[in-house]
């Protein structure tokens, strides 16, 4: 079965903008379908003409240089501390390289278009080298060592993981330098449904919102009339119902428009193809699983067992994703969404094995961006004011005529 049903055999274009959020029809159908098409795995924007047109003009950054520091490691103890406590996890180290043969670096969006950085440790003067990558994230590393840790049904792993992804556009949302809460959490095979994932969620927002509290009273100055606080509830959309709500728009601005609606969100099911024979989003075959058929839990023709927290940023006025998260693949949806991504290969490496001969625990995980997270609850307009990394001149420079100033 092929990866998504192709409607338009024209080449694609580059992914669209979220700034244009009138809900209109595309004029040319095959634009539209090879508008969805390159909108599949792209994050970020793609342009630096696009870029310098949506940073804000008028962007006056609440809190000092000084003052943003301080905020940024009470806010980080707090997540963390909270995320382990209404989750059940416990911290544990992780991994910034791995050996490229055991098969748990995260490929991304499985077309192979963001590969990992690759390296030979020589050792031993040649007689005995190590192939490495750095992680692109933890995402398969984190169930293996749930049995490393010896974790039960409740219990789990929560990591402060850094990350580098090379491949990516480097925007206001966007770094070659990633950094992430990523979790993992044990469950039995009754929790594998959409209610228990939806419970998740619930609690990963709560240590959200309260995590906003708890900025703004370290620091009263957050509090600002242009910048409202998250709504206490998100509210939950399958990525079908989305597409049935806009379906002449590409995935991004489906976002961006129901974001005015609802200012935070939970879309379920991205991965599998949608009833335009595309998939929301492409998303890697052996972690989540998108594959299984939900439908008798909605009630409407769904599939997938994962998905994305979104928010409105009204700092940036675009669409904010925060997390990614599932409950993860067993050893019959490994095997389908392998096959359906023509990766059957896989099943070779170690990490595979382990899923199919049941000897890693079924589980749910994810991953919550950090400066994602720290950039949004301090009202900042470019991750480079939360985190420190390289970005280019041209990037640099238009920032600075905005008021923006990224750290170096």
């Amino acid at each position: 079965m092929s990866l998504f049903i192709s409607r338009d055999p024209a080449s694609t274009i580059s992914a669209s903008s979220d700034v244009d959020c009138s809900n209109s029809t595309s004029t040319a159908s095959t634009d539209t379908q090879a508008t969805k098409r390159a909108d599949l795995a792209g994050p970020g924007i793609g342009d630096y003409a696009e870029l310098q047109k949506i940073l804000p003009s008028n962007y006056n950054p609440l809190l000092t240089p000084q003052e943003t520091q301080k905020a940024l490691f009470h806010l980080r103890r707090y997540i963390e501390d909270n995320l382990c406590k209404e989750l059940g996890l416990m911290m544990v180290q992780v991994p910034l390289i791995v050996d490229s043969e055991s098969g748990v670096n995260d490929m991304l969006d499985r077309d192979g278009s963001r590969t990992p950085v690759q390296f030979r440790i020589s050792n031993d003067r040649g007689k005995n080298p190590i192939d490495a990558q750095v992680v692109q994230a933890a995402t398969k590393w984190k169930r293996v060592a749930l049995k490393q840790f010896d974790c039960r049904p409740g219990e789990g792993i929560c990591t402060d993981m850094r990350a580098v992804r090379k491949d990516y556009f480097l925007d206001h949302d966007h770094s070659a330098y990633v950094d992430q809460w990523d979790w993992e959490r044990v469950i039995t095979s009754e929790q594998r449904s959409v209610e228990f994932l939806k419970s998740i969620v619930r609690k990963i927002w709560k240590v959200l919102v309260c995590a906003e509290k708890f900025a703004q009273e370290m620091f009263p100055e957050l509090r600002n009339p242009r910048y409202p606080n998250l709504p206490e509830e998100l509210t939950f959309l399958h990525a079908e119902e989305l597409l049935a709500m806009y379906p002449d728009l590409p995935r991004k601005r489906r976002e961006t428009v129901v974001l005015q609606k609802y200012p935070a969100l939970f879309i379920i099911g991205i991965g599998w193809p949608l009833k335009d024979g595309y998939p929301h989003e492409m998303r890697a075959a052996d972690y989540d699983d998108w594959i299984t058929d939900t439908s008798d839990q909605t009630h409407r023709d769904t599939h997938g067992l994962n998905g994305d927290i979104l928010v409105w940023n009204h700092v940036t006025q675009r669409r904010h994703e925060l997390s990614s998260m599932g409950i993860r693949v067993n050893p019959e949806t490994l095997r389908q969404q392998l096959e359906m991504s023509n990766l059957l290969e896989n099943l070779k490496f170690p990490y595979h094995q382990g899923i199919i001969n049941n000897q890693l625990p079924l589980s749910i995980g994810g991953g919550v961006g950090q400066s994602r997270t720290l950039m949004l609850l301090l009202r900042k307009a470019h991750l480079g004011e939360v985190s420190v990394t390289v970005w280019p001149k041209i990037l640099k420079e238009m920032c600075a005529r905005k008021n923006i100033f990224v750290l170096e």
